[in-house]
């Protein structure tokens, strides 16, 4: 198969396609390439990918990688001749984030981080497909006073038997699937650790609590935080994960695995009194208990990403959720969940 396409454009797979950060994707790769997205949206949503439905360069099939799948296969995947072309580059995003949901699909959690991942890596060695996995944060484990910020190079900490390890263990160990396919197959594949990100499409009322935050501002109802007080994170605007993501594609020779996200520290609290500001509201705060997903991350040291890709989070935190305030007030009413 080719590497590079025969025809007018590339093939692109984007698996998880109709998620968050998957359907930016999609979005942004349809300026250069046609698109198959994949997804069986156990936590994404069909509202994410309605404006992509109507391009002819874009295919959506509805399937779980854990299954064994056939892409050429499918007859609406005809106009991609696949047989012929081939699939250029593979990104590979599917696997279950849902806070509130997430003792509910720990099965599907922990198969999508193995059998899954067996799946499109086998796709990529039969096509010679270019690859980018979106692993996470949580492989370098929580954060502490020696570990505030993150390099490349930590070799993180993961308890294999805890509550989260289907995600958190096995983000650790589909990375070593990918090494491991790179090492005896010879992809051209690269890792991708993300680390929180928020923007418009992230699903309402699941325990995102940026888009929660916004929600309940824009009814008077109080702001949750998971957490106390003291709670911190940071906070990279999608746009700039996805330009992170397109950066790291295109990147020669064995990247490593690269940290993408924001390196600013940020009290969630602060953030929804400014998402209160920011909406006229007169909503409070109040804190819960944190939710198992939802934890305190230690922050990106994003000098691999900055040296090697040119890559730096460009989008300023109130431009990013203004961005995101516009889109949640408009689509609150349609948004389903």
């Amino acid at each position: 198969m080719p590497n590079s396409p025969i025809f007018e454009k590339k093939n692109v797979l984007v698996t998880g396609g109709a998620g968050f950060i998957g359907s930016h994707l999609c979005e942004s790769l349809l300026a250069e390439a046609k698109v198959i997205c994949v997804d069986n949206f156990i936590t994404s949503q069909e509202s994410n990918i309605d404006s992509l439905l109507q391009n002819p360069d874009f295919e959506f099939l509805r399937l779980d990688i854990t299954e064994p799948f056939n892409l050429e296969s499918f007859p609406e995947l005809e106009k991609f001749k696949i047989q012929f072309q081939g699939i250029q580059e593979i990104y590979h995003l599917a696997c279950p984030t849902s806070p509130k949901q997430f003792d509910q699909y720990k099965i599907q959690t922990a198969l999508a981080n193995s059998i899954g991942m067996r799946h499109v890596l086998d796709l990529a060695t039969k096509y010679k497909s270019k690859f980018v996995f979106t692993s996470s944060s949580v492989v370098y484990g929580s954060r502490d006073n020696e570990h505030l910020s993150f390099s490349e190079e930590e070799l993180g900490c993961a308890l294999t038997t805890s509550p989260r390890a289907c995600y958190d263990e096995g983000k650790r160990f589909a990375e070593a699937m990918v090494a491991t396919w790179q090492q005896v197959h010879g992809i051209d594949a690269k890792i991708a650790r993300i680390f929180r990100t928020y923007g418009p499409r992230m699903r309402l009322f699941d325990g995102q609590m940026i888009p929660d935050f916004i929600t309940d501002a824009l009814d008077g109802k109080e702001l949750v935080v998971y957490g106390d007080q003291n709670f911190k994170t940071s906070l990279c605007y999608v746009s700039d994960i996805i330009d992170g993501l397109k950066r790291l594609m295109q990147a020669s020779g064995d990247f490593g695995p690269v940290n993408l996200g924001s390196d600013q520290d940020m009290v969630l609290a602060d953030v929804a009194k400014k998402i209160i500001e920011m909406t006229g509201s007169a909503s409070e705060i109040k804190y819960e208990p944190p939710l198992l997903f939802m934890t305190e991350q230690g922050l990106p040291n994003i000098a691999k990403a900055k040296d090697g890709l040119a890559w730096i989070p460009l989008v300023r935190l109130e431009d990013g959720l203004q961005k995101t305030i516009d889109y949640t007030r408009a689509q609150k009413g349609l948004i389903s969940f």
